[in-house]
């Protein structure tokens, strides 16, 4: 019955304990499965973006490689050159010019006066002495036009190195930047995919502890459920048992008093005389000696006082009766008083031990909490700092970009204006050209409009001031936007004469040139509009870029906020747990200072008692029959049975 009442109260509360952690457990499970998912989707996403890196730096290099293979063409071709004209220079002044012409570097020369851009003028010289007699030319005109030429084509060159140098810079800049982009997103891939790998393990723990946790409550459930069925049965049973015993020690006292009734005594006398079954006659004495002997052995001071009384010469019977009963009595009462200190001592010890180990398994549960919130810490401010820096990176490739179109819309500017320059300046020689040549295609200058004042002034007899020459290139009112003065034109010398046939070459020429221009000021425009659109897109998509990864960063700055303040409540509550752990310790330490000696020694003492109270019932049963002068049975053990 004792275990009926202690038992169902564990049990009970193993079931409500179960009920309260399942809930917990699914709650759990249900969070981690969704951080699972969410890590696994940034790790496809990471992997996308760093496949897309690395394709980035693939097309760049392959880029970057075909215009290091044309830049390392051209330059061939410009030391070429220059190395031929060096040593066309160095013949012409040392009078060597026509055995020159034979040679490799001559070949060269007579390609590049084909090739190469120079005026009509110096083309037509160069072309002259390339091809007539060498007497018949002016070696210092012609080294000049090569000087100039060289000049050129050095400027080319250089022009050519510092361009193929900015695009080495601009590629190890691009090729850092995205290898850095390559390593954030790696290092981001591998730390997730542990958290993965850490998110199944814990969920993998998880739904086993709620299986086993839902196996427990089932059981304990059957068990109680059980447990109250039994405990009614037994019940029944201890019920009809102690009715038995109260029947039995009835039908006991009831014999005892048939058998020591006078007229029973006397019919034993007339019937059972030879018998050595009775014994008729008792003194004090042996009485007082049996009682004695009963009482030998024992170790109670008490006991060995009612012993003592027995020797005395004086001796009240029903005094010492009466110490026996009183002794029985105190012997029960501390058995009792036994009992209900080891059943509290049993009940609170298992208490306090069930409550340490609920106190350890919280603190545990809390230390483990507290490590994953300062990994969570620790990894949130290593993505902020990462896309911190990421924004800083894509403001300064924003920036970049900026100046790099600021300055190839004022070259696209500055080039078209001379284009647009160029061709109305080929536009007036070629109209002052036909009015030498083709004046039926002449076109004269638009009259210039008299305002009111120079009308009147004329109506009156009055004459214009002198128009003023209309500046310009070449007094033609056409400007360009170009850099530097241009270079002065070579000398000529000798009287002009017209050559009409040669006109029309000029003019077809004239018209090429304007047609070039007019060409690459097209594909200017369409390369000018594509690079605004290409520019205008990467502003767009590092905008939209950039609003992602702030918010990004404000999203995991609040997770970060959060979890601190969660790290904060579990310190917290883990020295409020520690704290009451370890005053449970105490109150433990001090009921086994209370109880140890009792829990071990209770059987003895328990034994010992009873064998006490034996002896004291035995002693009592023997002095009972000197007051009466009953029949004494000589066998003890039918004496024993009797009683």
């Amino acid at each position: 019955m004792c275990y009926c009442t202690n038992g169902r109260g564990q049990l009970e509360k193993s079931v409500d304990d179960a009920e309260t952690k399942i809930p917990k457990l699914e709650s759990s499970i249900k969070a981690i499965g969704s951080e699972v998912v969410q890590l696994t989707a940034d790790i496809a996403a990471a992997k996308s973006d760093r496949a897309d890196a690395k394709e980035a730096v693939g097309e760049a290099t392959g880029l970057r490689e075909k215009e290091a293979a044309a830049y390392a063409q051209q330059s061939g071709e410009f030391e070429t050159n220059l190395a031929a004209m060096g040593k066309a220079i160095t013949a012409i002044e040392k009078g060597a010019g026509g055995s020159f012409l034979q040679t490799t570097s001559g070949s060269v020369l007579k390609k590049l006066s084909v090739t190469m851009d120079m005026s009509s003028v110096d083309r037509d010289v160069l072309s002259s002495f390339l091809s007539e007699d060498q007497s018949e030319q002016d070696s210092g005109q012609i080294t000049g036009i090569l000087k100039q030429m060289k000049d050129t084509m050095e400027k080319d060159l250089a022009d050519a190195t510092a361009q193929e140098q900015a695009a080495i810079a601009g590629f190890d800049k691009m090729i850092a930047a995205k290898e850095k982009q390559i390593n954030s997103l790696t290092k981001e891939v591998e730390d997730k995919t542990a958290r993965v790998g850490d998110g199944g393990v814990k969920l993998s723990e998880m739904k086993d502890d709620l299986e086993d946790t839902e196996e427990a409550l089932a059981g304990d459930k059957k068990f109680l459920q059980d447990l109250s069925k039994n405990c009614e049965i037994k019940k029944t049973e201890w019920d009809t048992r102690c009715k038995l015993r109260t029947e039995e020690l009835l039908a006991i006292a009831d014999t005892i008093k048939i058998l020591n009734d006078d007229d029973a005594l006397e019919l034993f006398k007339k019937t059972l005389p030879s018998s050595s079954f009775l014994q008729l006659t008792v003194t004090d004495k042996e009485m007082k000696q049996d009682a004695a002997a009963a009482l030998k052995g024992s170790k109670d001071y008490r006991i060995n006082l009612i012993s003592l009384a027995l020797k005395g010469k004086k001796v009240s019977m029903d005094k010492v009766i009466a110490m026996v009963d009183n002794m029985v009595a105190l012997l029960g009462k501390e058995q009792g008083d036994d009992q209900d200190k080891k059943e509290e001592c049993e009940a609170n010890i298992d208490e306090t031990e069930d409550k340490h180990k609920e106190l350890n398994v919280a603190i545990a549960d809390l230390d483990k909490a507290t490590d994953e919130t300062k990994e969570s810490i620790a990894t949130l401010g290593d993505e902020i700092e990462a896309l911190t820096q990421g924004i800083k990176d894509l403001d300064k490739q924003v920036s970049d970009a900026t100046a790099t179109r600021k300055e190839e819309n004022s070259d696209y500017v500055t080039t078209l204006a001379g284009n647009n320059a160029a061709v109305e300046i080929l536009g007036f020689a070629k109209n002052r050209l036909n009015k030498f040549y083709n004046p039926k295609m002449h076109k004269a200058a638009p009259k210039r409009e008299l305002s009111e004042e120079e009308r009147i002034t004329l109506n009156m007899g009055g004459s214009l001031a002198p128009t003023e020459a209309p500046g310009g290139i070449a007094g033609t009112g056409v400007t360009a936007l170009l850099e530097g003065a241009p270079p002065p034109p070579p000398e000529t010398f000798g009287a002009y004469s017209k050559k009409s046939e040669e006109s029309s070459g000029v003019l077809a020429m004239i018209d090429a040139l304007v047609g070039d221009l007019e060409k690459e000021t097209q594909e200017m425009k369409f390369e000018e509009k594509d690079a605004q659109e290409e520019y205008e897109q990467f502003i767009e998509d590092s905008a939209d870029k950039r609003g992602t990864d702030s918010k990004s960063i404000t999203d995991k700055e609040g997770a970060k906020a959060d979890a601190e303040a969660s790290l904060l409540a579990l310190n917290e509550e883990t020295k409020v747990k520690m704290t009451e752990n370890m005053h449970t310790m105490e109150s433990l330490k001090d009921l086994h200072l209370d109880c140890d000696w009792l829990l071990q020694n209770f059987d003895v003492r328990k034994e010992a008692r009873t064998g006490e109270i034996e002896a004291l019932g035995k002693a009592k049963a023997v002095l009972s029959g000197a007051d009466y002068s009953l029949i004494q049975v000589a066998h003890r053990h039918i004496r024993r049975r009797v009683q």
